[in-house]
């Protein structure tokens, strides 16, 4: 028989919003499974391997917002969730992990599936509960029940985050044969009203005072999820001030008419008075991690008077080493509220959309007449990406081409990376997770290192309809090949590179997806039409490029750039 509290876990999580469980098999999870399997206002679905299961979770929750369950058995199953509980952690993504366990007094005993699993996940967990073990006493079922409450609401708390509750499980783990379950009707349920992050009308006079002391004003966009209340805000706020506003791929403000999409190639101007017209007087920040490299280094060479980061609440990461002021509201807020209180330099604001027109134009010339490399090959892709679709970038070079590359203004595509820890090992299970809660097309441009590493994020019973993977294959980890450092040592080959012999085609029929092979730019045009059809179902389209060859034309994209007559 499983005792009810465990059985009134899924009722809380359903009555709380949840619509998404994951678990993975198991026998010590077994009621936890049960009780969601058997629950009708669950959709629940198996994935066998941990790590992929977690970051198809992550997925989910990146896309709808909410919170998805984790569930799996005791042992390592819980550590294998460790990777994507560190990326929703600095990715501030709702995840409630939940961990079958041993009972207590079997810790350290040589029992089988048995580690030490409170506080698992350490320092990258918003917080960890511990169920009770026994219910003898009333006021355990109270404390299980205010727990997944308090865990629940802690999830979507801003900053949002994963959430552990431990659950310690003793035999037996099933019910008897005909034996039903019932769900908890007086289950306690504790909601938790959300919080006003809206600019007060007395901060906001003082900031409009402050800010008139500025006249080269620059707005970085850092990653954030699409968000049309926050675009318009941002619009309004640029168009009345002049300010500039930098928007990485990953901060979904491309969207923006004038936004600077190219940073990446007009940073590389290699006129050094120009560079120091575009430094600006305050930067306002908002969003999380930014991509580009050369802003980075740009900010921090050319530093501004002020920089204000505004965030709801939470730390904040002094990133270009010039931070001055924490604004606590919704940027959406603030820059409605800001809307009209300054005007930036006209001439500041035209020095900066000038160099990104230049750099807009060469690369798209670029693009056009470059040779065949992994960097002409993304634009072309990001091209004919379909209007109202997801993209997901994986990790390494790939993310770095499209964020030099971009979106333009007027292509309604939603960008999604793991840019939380900005690992590889969970790129594939990610997008699974995003396609399975959407209905638009879902792309994952990955590379071959990162899309091998996680096959797994297929092996399971649900592969989705929308799901469109373009794998970058040079059969190497091609990214030690274009940055200094590891190209200059003799051991790339051998020992950073680690070349593969691997291609796609037996993994796609392994799992009954479409699959093209693709060797030449001709072959790439002729076959993505296609590939982006809505009815062409799951499919891999798989482009073929030598690591040498990229990295020389890589070298004579940079070379190209740096004669470029801005």
């Amino acid at each position: 028989m499983i005792i009810q509290p465990v059985v009134n876990i899924a009722e809380i999580c359903a009555r709380k919003g949840v619509q998404h469980v994951v678990l993975s098999p198991g026998s010590r999870c077994a009621p936890l499974t049960i009780a969601f399997a058997r629950h009708p206002q669950l959709t629940v679905r198996t994935v066998s391997d941990e790590r992929a299961a977690a970051f198809i979770a992550l997925g989910m929750a990146q896309t709808t917002g909410k919170p998805t369950v984790l569930v799996c058995t005791s042992g390592t199953a819980a550590l294998n969730y460790a990777p994507a509980v560190a990326e929703a952690f600095y990715q501030q993504v709702p995840l409630l992990v939940l961990t079958a366990d041993r009972p207590p007094e079997w810790l350290d005993q040589l029992d089988g599936q048995t580690i030490r699993q409170q506080q698992v996940y350490g320092q990258h967990i918003k917080q960890s509960y511990t169920f009770p073990v026994d219910f003898a006493h009333p006021d355990t079922t109270w404390y299980s029940e205010r727990i997944m409450s308090e865990a629940l609401n802690l999830c979507t708390a801003f900053p949002a985050g994963p959430v552990h509750v431990n659950v310690p499980l003793r035999e037996p783990f099933y019910p008897e044969a005909g034996e039903e379950i019932h769900f908890g009707k007086q289950v306690k349920i504790i909601t938790e009203e959300g919080q006003d992050f809206a600019l007060s009308t007395a901060k906001a006079i003082k900031l409009e005072q402050e800010i008139l002391r500025f006249r080269r004003i620059v707005v970085v966009a850092g990653q954030e999820k699409h968000d049309a209340k926050l675009l318009q805000a941002l619009h309004q706020f640029s168009e009345s001030t002049n300010a500039v506003v930098v928007s990485d791929i990953i901060s979904n403000a491309q969207r923006l008419p004038k936004a600077i999409r190219y940073q990446d190639a007009l940073l590389s101007c290699p006129d050094k008075e120009a560079l120091a017209q575009l430094q600006p007087d305050l930067l306002l920040t908002f969003g999380k991690s930014v991509i580009s490299k050369s802003l980075k280094l740009y900010l921090r060479k050319y530093k501004p008077q002020a920089q204000w980061h505004i965030q709801q609440a939470g730390a904040v990461a002094d990133t270009f080493q010039a931070l001055t002021k924490i604004i606590h509201c919704e940027p959406a807020s603030f820059f409605t509220s800001m809307a009209g209180s300054t005007r930036t330099a006209a001439d500041f604001a035209a020095a900066w959309q000038q160099l990104d027109a230049k750099a807009g134009t060469f690369l798209e010339k670029y693009a056009a007449e470059g040779a065949y490399s992994e960097l002409t090959v993304v634009a072309r892709v990001l091209r004919q990406l379909p209007q109202q679709s997801n993209l997901h970038l994986a990790n390494s070079m790939t993310v770095r081409y499209a964020n030099i590359v971009n979106l333009r203004a007027e292509q309604q595509v939603t960008v999604f990376a793991n840019r939380g820890t900005s690992g590889i090992d969970g790129c594939t299970s990610t997008a699974v997770g995003c396609a399975l809660t959407s209905t638009g097309i879902t792309t994952l441009l990955t590379g071959d290192m990162a899309f091998f590493y996680d096959r797994n994020g297929l092996w399971h019973n649900y592969l989705p309809q929308n799901l469109r993977i373009v794998i970058l294959n040079n059969h190497a980890g091609g990214i030690f090949r274009l940055i200094d450092g590891p190209r200059q040592q003799p051991e790339l080959e051998p020992y950073f590179e680690t070349h593969q012999a691997l291609n796609a085609e037996n993994t796609a029929h392994d799992f009954g997806m479409a699959y093209t092979a693709v060797h030449t730019m001709e072959e790439l045009t002729q076959a993505l039409p296609a590939f982006f059809s809505t009815d062409a179902g799951p499919s891999i389209l798989e482009i073929f490029t030598d690591s040498k060859a990229n990295a020389e034309a890589f070298a004579s994209y940079k070379q190209a750039l740096q004669q470029t007559a801005f």
